[in-house]
């Protein structure tokens, strides 16, 4: 059987994309990259993570990563829903059809159950497929934990494109001071540049004003 990790990066930021990943990995690769380090992103500096991806994507059959901007965000009605349907893009795209996969699921949504019964909806060929949503799956699964890499690396990565075309826009997270500054001095002038989520609640109240 083989194993198909899945998780997200850059989900509560209101600046840049949500990044989303899966690693297809045999028994053997997974044990190799669990010998390697790898494991949830949160745990490792960001040097660790860039050297780990590269061993991933060496000693993986096959890895997908999705951005999703933050147009695509704001438009979106629900975050999980949609992260379902990303999440359900990365399974229908590395399913090989024909090999037995265990699909694990780092899980965005408290319900459990009824989120998994919404993956399910999107995905296309279910008969080779087994399906385990979990929270806390980076910490518990290296597959998953895969994933949380290469999707970290990836945001970080867009995160370093944005700063080099804008200056200090801190971590993009509402909660960091210096994305607050850069918002109130420069979300007027940089509204229509796409690298805002106008959905958040913080974005809203600096600009009430504004549409999504």
């Amino acid at each position: 059987m083989l194993i198909l990790g899945i998780d997200d990066a850059g989900r509560g930021p209101l600046i840049g994309p949500m990044i989303l990943a899966g690693v297809l990995v045999t028994k053997s690769q997974e044990s190799k990259l669990k010998k390697a380090g790898a494991k949830d992103s949160k745990l490792l500096a960001h040097n660790i993570r860039i050297k780990l991806s590269g061993i991933i994507k060496q000693n993986s059959i096959s890895h997908k990563i999705i951005k999703v901007s933050p147009e695509e965000i704001d438009s979106s009605e629900n975050l999980n829903t949609l992260e379902a349907k990303k999440s359900a893009e990365i399974i229908n795209y590395l399913n090989t059809k024909k090999d037995k996969i265990l699909v694990i699921v780092d899980c965005p949504s408290t319900n459990i159950s009824a989120w998994k019964k919404t993956l399910l909806s999107f995905i296309g060929h279910k008969d080779n497929l087994e399906i385990k949503c979990e929270h806390k799956a980076d910490f518990n699964y290296p597959s998953v934990g895969a994933a949380s890499i290469l999707a970290k690396v990836a945001r970080e990565e867009s995160v370093s494109s944005i700063k080099k075309q804008y200056g200090n826009i801190g971590s993009g997270y509402p909660s960091d001071p210096s994305t607050i500054k850069f918002l109130n001095e420069n979300g007027k002038k940089f509204s229509n540049d796409g690298i805002f989520r106008k959905s958040w609640a913080t974005w809203k109240k600096l600009f009430p004003e504004s549409k999504k």
